[in-house]
């Protein structure tokens, strides 16, 4: 087993992603720029906190959470002018924001862990 499958913040990011992927980039009314974007963006957030477990240095480390956090800021964006255009309905928006919002909290506590 890979250091980061025990992280609970890789579990929520992934049902994150899991969610995305689902109930919004099979929206067929969802242009394929925006669709690219999202799928792209909620995955970085996966895949950024994989890559920095694997590094040595604390300093390494942080700098993949804070592009994973920046990810999540990135997805939170898009769902919202989707929420705006009326392609994503208010409550699914709610819910992901606040998935986005709980993975944010937790990669921020790690960044300040690793700048100790």
């Amino acid at each position: 087993m890979f250091d980061f499958e025990n992280l609970e913040v890789y579990k929520k990011a992934k049902a994150f992603n899991s969610v995305v992927g689902k109930m919004i980039l099979t929206n067929p009314s969802l242009d394929g720029t925006t669709k690219n974007q999202l799928r792209r963006a909620s995955l970085s957030i996966v895949l950024n906190i994989a890559e920095g477990t694997s590094r040595f240095s604390k300093a390494d480390r942080k700098n993949f959470c804070v592009v994973a956090r920046c990810s999540a800021f990135e997805c939170v964006a898009v769902l919202d002018i989707l929420k705006d255009d009326g392609v994503l309905a208010p409550d699914l928006f709610t819910t992901l924001y606040k998935q986005a919002e709980e993975i944010s909290k937790m990669l921020f506590a790690m960044i300040k862990n690793l700048e100790s």
